[in-house]
């Protein structure tokens, strides 16, 4: 791909997971939100109006929440990853940009949000 990708985005994906290093997280889970751009082609959709040329938000979509909610691991980091090979999976996906936010961390004082932002590309 030269030039400028296309993005598809996919933002506020949302899974309850049992992530985390404490046992109570590992025990009671919480919710994880997950943002994804996704760069691709996006002309032979777009030129012929075709599903099957296109990268499936809404599989890709539950795929991402079922990642979030199948076996735990200690680290966001890892979330991140593993959701960034399963987009890679795709093959109209060249590259993504993963952002694993966990609203409920447990952090002793006050703060909105904590994420991982990770890139990884096609090999």
């Amino acid at each position: 791909m030269s030039g400028t990708p296309d993005l598809l985005r996919l933002n506020g994906l949302r899974g309850i997971g049992h992530h985390g290093v404490f046992d109570h997280e590992r025990r009671d889970g919480q919710e994880f939100v997950v943002d994804l751009e996704v760069e691709t082609d996006l002309r032979a959709a777009a030129g012929s109006d075709d599903l099957g040329k296109t990268l499936h938000y809404g599989i890709l979509a539950e795929q991402v929440v079922a990642a979030i909610e199948r076996d735990p691991v200690d680290l966001i980091e890892t979330l991140a990853e593993r959701i960034a090979d399963l987009v890679l999976e795709f093959p109209t996906a060249q590259a993504v940009t993963v952002t694993v936010h966990k609203p409920s961390a447990p952090i002793t004082v006050p703060f909105a949000d904590v994420s991982v932002v990770i890139r990884r590309e096609r090999n």
